[in-house]
């Protein structure tokens, strides 16, 4: 599977971002002359995230980028031979030089699924050596992007369809790659876009920005803009000087504001200006730099105001300390008021956006009805999960030589299911999620309108269940090296996501103490993992 050049390349995992057991355990199987053996392997995990009821599938797309690219290099192999015994076989780097991923496939959750525990992410089978060594690399890829997705499916969730929701947390990120993941993976579950630029630059997610605490406080009101003459929006007109405007307005303002003019910060409003001259048609305002009532409205006002005379409008407000919800509340009371005051009806509509550590409880609170906040940044308990770090994605061998393979141990929770497995999702006639159910890859498929019956993940008596529709979970991606299909845009995957999500039942959506989705083994499967835990007592 050769790589081709592309942007997105430049982000691709290299073969040696994995654990030294994985070469480790290669030579081992090469040494037993076991490195060609079929193998099948699975991933996925045991427990939902968060407390929740379900998670996003993600980073599948990064998967294939990786297996396109999957090649040891000469200064690979050098530094293999550095850490591996000194007496290693010659003839093994050799084998590992010739190493691609033309013998693997990769059968997988499409991205933006609903995904549940048990159920595989990725089934990746091939040469028993080479899915071997492929193992730390897609749980990285994986485990981290479905964990951000999920994040943010559940603030979406909460935020409703209406707010604008904004990943803000490059900055608090866990190094670069962890921001380029959040920033892409945020977006497919659910965010509208991100501060991130490579991210914009990489994988096409809408960056947004404006500007910082840093560029209001660095002027101090006395500096004096090298061209402040504007033209009118309709291109048509004398150019005004838009400072001499703005202290104009800023006179209205403050009387109908109750106000000095001596009041607003003259610095804030130098920057204000100075922004305004750039961005002339994209002017925001962020409130908050000295005080939200005596400086950073009136000011915003003044300078919002004199771009309207020429015809801008200008395009929001951020705030970012104190009480948000409270403070939208009043700005909106007085974007109407001014509005009314001055024959400027778009000023009520200006949006209002806020930042500042949000996390789950404070966004719920933000997006409560009345609220007058359009658009949250969200950083922090974004990209860094706090309420659960880490998905925990496993990868498990089920399948050696065509044998199944199961691991058996003290651990109930920790015991996997043997064998090549297919997996279903059965629903009702009105497309509502049934359960999803595990079988060997060499059973028939449920059919839609006939019986089943099932032993459902943890009881001790089987069901039988009447599905109206039955939907395949795992989708071949890559055979024997090859991509099979063209996998779809971020963009695509997003928009599945939601709908993915717009078909869970409210119990299941609900983010605390949900009902929990039933997952259930075929028959023949259970007796399979009955019929190896017998002879391993034996």
């Amino acid at each position: 599977m050769a790589a081709k050049q592309d942007p997105e390349g430049l982000a691709a995992a290299r073969p040696l971002l994995t654990d030294l057991y994985q070469v480790t355990m290669a030579l081992g199987y090469w040494c037993a002359g076991r490195a060609h053996e079929p193998a099948e392997f699975e991933l996925f995990f045991r427990q939902c995230p968060f407390g929740g009821s379900f998670a996003l599938a993600a980073g599948l797309r990064d998967c294939v980028r990786f297996l396109r690219a999957f090649r040891l290099h000469d200064a690979d192999l050098q530094f293999l031979a550095s850490v591996l015994p000194p007496d290693t076989d010659p003839a093994f780097f050799e084998h590992l030089r010739a190493l691609d991923s033309s013998g693997v496939t990769v059968r997988a959750l499409p991205e933006g699924s609903l995904a549940f525990p048990g159920v595989p992410l990725l089934q990746v089978s091939g040469p028993l050596l080479v899915v071997q060594l492929l193992e730390t690399p897609l749980l990285c890829l994986v485990s981290y992007a479905s964990l951000i997705a999920t994040n943010a499916a559940r603030l979406r969730l909460i935020a409703g369809p209406e707010k604008r929701l904004l990943e803000m947390g490059l900055r608090r990120a866990q190094g670069p790659d962890g921001g380029l993941t959040a920033s892409t993976y945020s977006y497919l579950g659910g965010f509208d876009g991100s501060s991130n630029m490579l991210a914009g630059q990489l994988r096409g997610v809408p960056v947004v920005g404006t500007l910082a605490h840093s560029f209001v406080t660095s002027f101090s009101g006395t500096e004096v803009p090298p061209n402040p003459m504007l033209a009118p929006a309709a291109g048509q007109g004398p150019r005004v000087d838009l400072a001499t405007c703005v202290e104009a307005w800023l006179e209205r303002v403050c009387a109908h504001l109750g106000l000095g003019v001596q009041d607003p910060h003259p610095g804030e409003r130098a920057a204000f200006v100075a922004y305004a001259l750039a961005f002339p048609r994209a002017f925001q305002g962020l409130l908050d730099t000295y005080s939200v009532r005596r400086s950073g409205l009136p000011n915003f006002l003044a300078v919002a105001l004199a771009l309207g005379e020429l015809g801008y409008q200008a395009v929001g407000v951020r705030l970012d300390s104190g009480d948000l919800l409270q403070q939208a509340q009043e700005i909106r009371g007085l974007f109407r008021t001014t509005a009314a005051r001055f024959q400027v009806p778009w000023l009520e509509s200006v949006p209002i956006a806020v930042s500042n550590n949000i996390d789950e409880e404070q966004l719920a609170r933000l997006a409560q009805e009345g609220s007058e906040v359009n658009v949250i940044g969200i950083g922090t308990s974004l990209v860094t999960c706090p309420r659960q770090p880490s998905l925990g994605c496993v990868y498990k061998l089920v399948s050696v030589g065509g044998q199944p393979r199961m691991k058996l141990t003290e651990d109930p929770d920790k015991q996997t299911l043997p064998g090549s497995k297919a997996a279903f999702r059965l629903l009702g006639s009105d497309g509502s999620l049934l359960l999803d159910v595990l079988q060997l890859a060499e059973e028939p498929p449920p059919q839609a309108g006939q019986e089943l019956r099932i032993w459902p993940r943890g009881a001790q008596e089987s069901c039988t269940v009447r599905p109206a529709q039955v939907e395949p979970l795992l989708h071949l991606w890559v055979q024997q090296g090859q991509l099979c299909k063209p996998l779809p845009s971020l963009a695509e995957s997003r928009a599945f996501a939601q709908r993915s999500l717009s078909s869970l039942s409210p119990e299941h959506r609900r983010l605390e103490q949900p009902a929990l989705y039933q997952v259930a083994l075929s028959e023949k499967l259970r007796a399979l993992v009955h019929r190896l835990r017998a002879g391993a007592s034996l």
